[in-house]
This record gives C-alpha cells, sequence and structure tokens, in this order.
C-alpha cells in the first residue's frame, strides 16, 4: 500500500509539473534558433561588458542591485531630466505631496535608507542652527547619544558617520535606562509589540524615535500605518519593495525634524550629509513609486508572485526526496517565498553547494542560502560579545518571488531540478 501511495504521489507531482516541461521544450528550441540567427536574447549593456546578468530569487538585495523599476518610475525620471529646478524647492514640495499620501506631517527623498539614517541622525543632533550644521562631525556640546534598540546594526556607519555615538540596549528596560541628557534619538528595526512598547517610552521620555524599516513595503500600508502610530522618523528603502530608483530612500516623520534633515543634506554646501546627493530624477522617481504603490490591487499582485514559485515547486518537486513550502516571512522581503530542502548528509551535497551550482550558470541564478557576499567580515551585530557559538548550518534554500519576472521562474525551475536531480542520482550511484 505504501508503494502505491508513493506511486500516485510521484504520478501527480510529473502529471502538475507536465505543462512547464511543455513549454520548456519549446523554449529551448526558440532560443536554438534565436541564437542561430543572430537574435540572442540575452545581448545587453551588461553582456557587452562581459558581466552575466542575473536571474534575482534572492529579493531585495543591493549588491543584487535592488529591484527593477515600476514602467512608470522610469517615465517619470525621463521627464524629471528635461528640466532644471531648484532642489531644496522640489524637496519641500516632494514634503507636502507625501504628507498628503501618507499623512504624515512632511518627508524627503534620500540617497537610500541608510542616507535617511545619516540625514536624520545629523538634523536630531544640528537643527537647522548653520553654525551646528557646519560644526558636525564634531558634536562638541551638542546631544549626541543614540540607543541602538538590539544592539549594532551593519547600517549603523550611517549614524557613526555624523559624530553621533552608540549606546547599545538590547530589551524595554535597558532602552528606558539608556536615556539621559546626552540622548539625541533612538533607533530600531523592531515592529509588532517591541516597537510599540519602545514607542512609549520615547513619547515618555519625549526622544525622536527613528524606524528602520528599509524593507517595509509592501505591504505598502505601512507608509501611512506608521504615520498613524505617531512615529517621529521612518524610513523606506527606494529600490527595494518600493521599486524605485535603487540610490534612493524616503524618510517620513515630523515636519521640524524632516526640515532639519533636508537642511543637513545635499544641495547645502557644508552639510556633514552633502555626499549623499539625490538628482531630481531620482527624487520624482521614488515619490512617483510610493503613489504607484499606492493606486496598485496588492491582492492580484501576490497571487502572480505566488503563482511564480509555485510553478518552481512543480518541477523540483519531480526530483525525490526533495520537500517544499511557500510562505510569506514576516520580516524583511514579506513576499510569497519558497523553500526547498533536501537530506544534505544523505546525498552528500550542501546547500552551499546548491547557491554555488545555481551562481556558476549562466545567466546567473541567486538564491537566498547562508551566505551574504556584500557582508563586511568584521561586522558584529547586536550584542558586543557574542558567543563562541557558531550559527546553524543552513537547512534549506529559498526563493523570493517579487524580484523573479514572469517566464524566468520556468528557467528557475528546470535549473533547480537539473542541479538537484543530478545530486539526488549521485547520492544513490554511491
Amino acid at each position: 500500500m505504501h508503494v502505491l501511495n508513493s506511486s500516485r504521489r510521484s504520478f501527480m507531482k510529473w502529471a502538475a509539473a507536465a505543462p512547464l516541461l511543455s513549454q520548456i521544450a519549446v523554449a529551448d528550441l526558440y532560443a536554438k534558433a534565436a541564437t542561430a540567427v543572430g537574435k540572442d536574447p540575452r545581448q545587453n549593456c551588461y553582456s557587452r561588458l562581459g558581466v552575466k546578468t542575473v536571474i534575482n530569487c534572492r529579493g531585495t538585495w543591493t549588491y543584487l542591485s535592488g529591484s527593477l523599476e515600476f514602467p512608470e518610475v522610469r517615465e517619470a525620471q525621463i521627464e524629471a531630466g528635461q528640466y532644471f529646478v531648484n532642489v531644496l524647492d522640489l524637496q519641500h514640495a516632494i514634503g507636502r505631496r507625501l504628507a498628503e499620501l501618507t499623512g504624515a506631517e512632511s518627508g524627503m527623498i534620500t540617497s537610500g535608507a541608510a542616507g535617511a539614517l545619516a540625514v536624520a541622525t545629523a538634523g536630531c543632533m544640528a537643527g537647522t542652527d548653520d553654525k551646528l550644521i557646519w560644526q558636525l562631525p564634531d558634536t562638541t556640546g551638542l546631544k549626541n547619544e543614540v540607543v541602538m534598540s538590539g544592539g549594532r546594526s551593519a547600517f549603523d556607519s550611517a549614524i557613526r558617520l555624523t559624530g553621533a555615538k552608540l549606546v547599545l540596549a538590547y530589551s524595554p528596560e535597558e532602552l528606558a535606562n539608556a536615556i539621559n541628557q546626552n540622548t539625541v534619538m533612538i533607533y530600531t528595526t523592531h515592529l509588532g509589540d517591541e516597537l510599540q512598547k519602545e514607542l512609549a517610552i520615547a513619547k515618555d521620555h519625549k526622544v525622536p524615535l527613528l524606524l528602520d524599516d528599509a524593507a517595509g513595503i509592501p505591504p505598502a500600508d505601512n507608509a501611512k500605518l506608521y504615520a498613524r502610530m505617531g512615529i517621529d522618523l521612518y524610513t523606506f528603502s527606494g529600490g527595494k519593495g518600493l521599486r524605485g530608483p535603487q540610490c534612493s530612500g524616503v524618510l517620513l516623520g515630523r515636519k521640524d525634524l524632516i526640515d532639519a534633515a533636508v537642511m543637513n543634506s545635499s544641495p547645502r554646501e557644508g552639510a556633514v550629509c552633502r555626499p549623499m546627493k539625490v538628482g531630481k530624477e531620482e527624487m520624482i522617481g521614488c515619490l512617483t513609486a510610493l503613489e504607484t504603490w499606492l493606486k496598485l490591487d496588492e491582492k492580484k499582485l501576490y497571487r502572480e508572485w505566488n503563482d511564480r514559485v509555485d510553478n518552481i515547486r512543480k518541477l523540483v518537486e519531480t526530483v525525490p526526496g526533495v520537500q517544499t513550502k511557500i510562505y510569506i516571512p514576516d520580516d524583511g522581503n514579506r513576499y510569497p517565498t519558497l523553500n526547498v530542502s533536501w537530506d544534505q548528509r544523505a546525498w552528500g551535497f550542501t546547500i552551499a553547494d546548491c547557491v554555488q551550482a545555481l551562481r556558476a550558470g549562466d545567466p546567473v541564478i541567486e538564491v537566498l542560502g547562508a551566505d551574504n557576499p556584500s557582508l563586511v567580515k568584521a561586522v558584529r551585530e547586536g550584542r558586543p560579545n557574542p558567543t563562541s557559538k557558531e550559527r546553524p548550518e543552513a537547512d534549506h534554500i529559498e526563493l523570493v518571488s517579487m524580484t523573479i519576472q514572469p517566464g524566468e521562474e520556468v528557467i528557475v525551475g528546470q535549473r533547480l531540478r537539473s542541479v538537484l536531480g543530478a545530486a539526488q542520482r549521485g547520492s544513490r550511484a554511491t
């Protein structure tokens, strides 16, 4: 009976994958014919430089160039590039428009979410006083302590470069005790109940709270939610889920703090954040991205994303011994995500082996394993003295739907099926 059930399950998996396998066969024939007549679709500005393009199943990582812009964003940037404009006037106008869209008092476009951390910190320390703006990063006589709720972050150099001093706190009690007369800001990445507790402490002590939710859109309603919560400052990356320009970000919150952040930023000559320049094209593009998101049918989009990873699932499940699961993470990269696992020890084929095999092809396929190629290796997040315990070995790979373009799921499913199939057959041979 067990054999019959196993055979039935195997048949059902192959039946589910059959339409996709037929699609793969047709696509292979088309690609060979196109190449034969000199119309290779892979020829582009990157391949001409000898750089492989990537099928991105890893998500909106900056080292993989974030995400792809909405068509509306590209069009808006082309229009923006046809005129000269006073950039300070533009930032103030965008601040008013962001207030209309989100319910926050104001906002500005920054050089990514990391740029938002820097201008927010500088603004909280120096305000709008030109003498103090010019003084930074020398913080003599200024409040200069930023309490880091949860400890260090790989991105806290954006705060430190303004001259701010980090103070680490790992619980609401430690957070409250860390606040003193030199505290200028609280930084957090926490959400949910933890965020609510930290916000209450910040309000009680009258200290601005900066929420870094770089990957917080989607859902687009977060742009309004944090305003309703009364968070002093909050930021999203423009080049991640927002699908704006890769070098942009959005900082929203209290008008007085936004005004101060603008004064401490480009194009103001002498401001510590002057190097973090954002062009008029990126400003208009990032604003357009948020406007676009607030008009979208997110449920329809999530269904499309789910279908893409489900097609990959159907293909890889034809390999005996592969387990899959589709879920939506509750932190960053909040998109339908495919979890793929197998018995690494029995197969003699690790997660790292699979990641490297997919990365070695052309086009490159990037999936989420345990590695982070963009991390400075000396970084130690969280507590300053981590325990000597090694991180547990990764037991699965993940494929994030949002960055997989239409049609790419078939290429990914077939490549992953081929890689895992070869590994599974090799394990049986030994």
